[in-house]
């Protein structure tokens, strides 16, 4: 997916992608925003994230290191932050040749739900999304079921989730003074 430069709006660190998505909507910025996952950061990890907007409401969402968009893309890039945000303004002329693109495009409250995890921030981007696009849970239920199914083929990153969550166990029982005798 290319996409010409925007201007930039925003480039900073954020432990919680609920942050530039709620942003983008309040705002109503039409643009991009790329989002870079620790893994990246840190590891040289291939594949960011572009999720694009119309008046803050997401449209497209696209993954450089697996070449997937849509729900599938969303399900790549939801990792353990933090991430490193840049958000573009653009013309929606601009973004008109990729919101044609139909396997790109996602429903408005996916991306708050499965990057940020917040039902609340959903609902609200539904709620100001265009008519005309598929805003209801059951239209997102049906792209979910293969957003899940990629999620859970992706053994690389279930083992990084289950060693990030034994890190934290770790540090917690050492914290509470708990030992593993």
């Amino acid at each position: 997916m290319r996409l010409p430069q925007g201007r930039l709006l925003k480039s900073r660190v954020v432990t919680d992608p609920r942050e530039p998505l709620a942003e983008m909507l309040d705002r109503s910025v039409t643009g991009y925003a790329v989002f870079e996952p620790q893994d990246s950061l840190l590891l040289d990890a291939d594949g960011r994230g572009v999720v694009t907007f119309t008046d803050g409401v997401p449209v497209v969402a696209y993954h450089t290191g697996t070449d997937r968009g849509g729900p599938p893309a969303l399900a790549d890039l939801a990792v353990p932050g933090p991430y490193h945000v840049s958000a573009f303004e653009l013309d929606a002329a601009d973004l008109a040749p990729v919101h044609d693109v139909e396997e790109l495009c996602v429903p408005p409250g996916m991306p708050a739900e499965r990057l940020a995890g917040d039902p609340a921030l959903a609902d609200s981007t539904r709620r100001a999304a265009p008519a005309g696009r598929p805003t209801a849970a059951g239209a997102e239920s049906a792209d979910d079921h293969g957003a899940v199914e990629a999620f859970l083929e992706d053994e690389e990153k279930i083992s990084a989730i289950r060693e990030q969550a034994r890190q934290e166990a770790k540090q917690r029982a050492a914290e509470w003074g708990l030992n593993d005798t």
